[in-house]
């Protein structure tokens, strides 16, 4: 299984959307002259990589796909989104330590779980 890639535009619905429903994917929406960015997005590879296929990231150039920043109310970079069943969830912004990562990343993964056989209410974003 692909555990990191990139998204446009194009193909956003599959891979993020249609894909969530399957497994948790966490969307990291950044650009390439973002100091932020190039501290958390080595993190996120290696916390994709670490959880073995427990979510998958899914990695947004914001000045290429700028329509799904602005779809999803991007104010700034990093923007990393959680998707579980279709739906957003959670959303955290800026580079993060890698404890707040686990801690993040670890209640993410347990509510896409629980909600396998929870009614639609349960994915309302904390």
């Amino acid at each position: 299984m692909n555990l990191s890639y990139d998204v446009e535009e194009a193909d956003f619905e599959q891979l993020v959307a249609a894909r969530s429903h399957d497994v948790p994917v966490l969307m990291d929406i950044g650009a390439e002259w973002c100091s932020p960015c190039r501290v958390l997005g080595p993190l996120l590879e290696k916390l994709v990589r670490e959880y073995d296929g427990a979510f998958v990231l899914a990695k947004v150039d914001a000045d290429e796909n700028m329509r799904i920043a602005g779809r999803h109310g991007v104010r700034g970079f990093p923007t990393v989104i959680a998707y579980s069943r279709g739906k957003e969830i959670d959303r955290f912004f800026s580079a993060q330590t890698e404890g707040f990562l686990h801690r993040f990343l670890d209640s993410f993964i347990e509510r896409h779980k629980a909600t396998s056989c929870a009614p639609e209410s349960a994915l309302q974003p904390s």
